[in-house]
């Protein structure tokens, strides 16, 4: 059993037995990374000589050390690389090559973003390191898949949100298409492809032998059309931008109080009873056109304006105390200052504090996984590019000082 810094036992974490290369950077395969890392994993990220992670400069802000300077990393980096160890190698020499060649003999699992084909170039695909590790799992991560008339273009998130119809049903129905706030197409990759990489970790336990996985973000995101694509298979009409309301059921949405606004989230018949006596209309309830969610559905036009104008009555304050206190599901609208005051999230503690090479703590948002035997340990910040380039290759490849600054002379590391 492994010891924290004050020496008290602690539990290894569920994946604690797992090695992972990690060649990915950004941040679908870094998200990735980062959360089989969380659960214990030994990931080493593999980064460029001098220049890392394209995320490390993506700021303002980045992070101020100790001595008051401003660091490379970025808030970018900072949020999906935790828990890690980077290692900088060139992966476009011979000596370099090697170098990845022999980490991957002695890992379980390699994820890397690369362009289609571009691996395979440096003899680093999947086909060459099985002959070395066949028990290796290796996953890759692109835009379009490794085939497809698309397989050879590059693109970023917001390119596939328009690409998998996400913009096309988000945003105000009078304005234009609107991405989400976050870079979804990336993160929901990355939840992806942890599974993915899960489940090919539990069938090499009953086969004996890795396999290799494809990860597209334009899969990802048009998977997650879900209830939407099938509204279409099934009706035959497109699906448009609804801004806040909700395509299949009513009431769902937002409401304009006395002061603010609140989210009211009805999702059955019992919940709508409970909503129409809270705001004083309970004739609505008892009324044939709304008895039920598909008749709510069809008869929103009517519905919606004597429920927004009850909700004028009171504050957002109030609306969430009374539609609370009959259980229907409702909520304020947050900026991310609220979310981390809110007592709930304080006692989930979702904001972490990290130590960094810096000499400072870095902020960060916690793992939602809540496992009780074999608990998410949080215990470095992201590291600094190349801060475990020496330790790793003496511990992982057994390189001696020598051959460490030699390599480093050449530049290669």
């Amino acid at each position: 059993m492994e010891r924290d810094n004050s020496g008290a036992a602690q539990t290894p974490g569920a994946l604690s037995h797992l090695k992972i290369l990690d060649l990915t950077r950004v941040l679908a395969g870094p998200w990735a990374t980062q959360t089989l890392a969380d659960m214990g994993a030994d990931v080493i990220k593999v980064e460029r000589p001098k220049e890392g992670d394209d995320t490390r400069g993506w700021g303002p802000p980045f992070l101020t050390g100790a001595d008051g300077a401003e660091t490379r990393d970025s808030s970018y980096f900072l949020s999906a690389n935790r828990g890690k160890r980077s290692i900088t190698v060139d992966l476009a020499t011979p000596e370099g090559q090697a170098l990845i060649v022999e980490l991957a003999r002695d890992s379980d699992v390699l994820v890397e973003n690369y362009k289609v084909g571009t691996l395979a170039r440096y003899g680093l695909d999947y086909d060459s390191l099985r002959e070395v590790n066949p028990r290796l799992i290796y996953c890759s991560i692109t835009g379009f898949g490794q085939d497809g008339p698309y397989a050879p273009l590059p693109g970023y998130d917001f390119v596939f949100q328009g690409m998998g119809g996400l913009m096309s049903i988000t945003g105000d129905p009078a304005g234009e298409p609107m991405k989400s706030g976050i870079a979804i197409t990336d993160l929901l990759t990355g939840v992806y492809t942890s599974t993915a990489i899960l489940a090919a970790v539990e069938h090499r336990r009953v086969s004996g032998v890795g396999q290799y996985i494809d990860m597209s973000l334009l899969d990802c995101v048009v998977t997650i059309s879900s209830y939407q694509a099938i509204n279409y298979f099934l009706s035959g009409r497109v699906p448009q931008r609804m801004g806040n309301a909700h395509s299949n059921m009513v009431p769902y949405q937002v409401f304009g109080c006395k002061e603010g606004e609140v989210i009211v989230a009805v999702g059955n018949d019992a919940q709508f009873r409970a909503f129409c006596g809270a705001i004083g209309r309970p004739d609505l309830a008892t009324d044939e056109r709304y008895a039920t969610a598909g008749r709510r559905n069809r008869n929103r036009e009517t519905l919606i304006p004597p429920i927004a104008e009850a909700m004028l009555a009171r504050s957002m304050g109030e609306w969430v105390q009374a539609l609370q206190a009959v259980n229907v599901p409702c909520g304020p609208i947050y900026n991310m200052e609220q979310v981390f005051q809110d007592p709930h999230v304080r006692h989930r503690g979702m904001q972490l504090s990290l130590p960094h090479a810096a000499g400072v703590d870095t902020p960060s948002v916690a793992n939602p996984i809540r496992m009780r035997d074999t608990p998410l340990r949080y215990e470095r910040a992201a590291p600094t590019l190349g801060q475990h380039t020496d330790a790793v290759l003496r511990e992982r490849l057994a390189l001696s000082d020598e051959r460490i600054a030699e390599l480093k002379a050449k530049g290669i590391v």
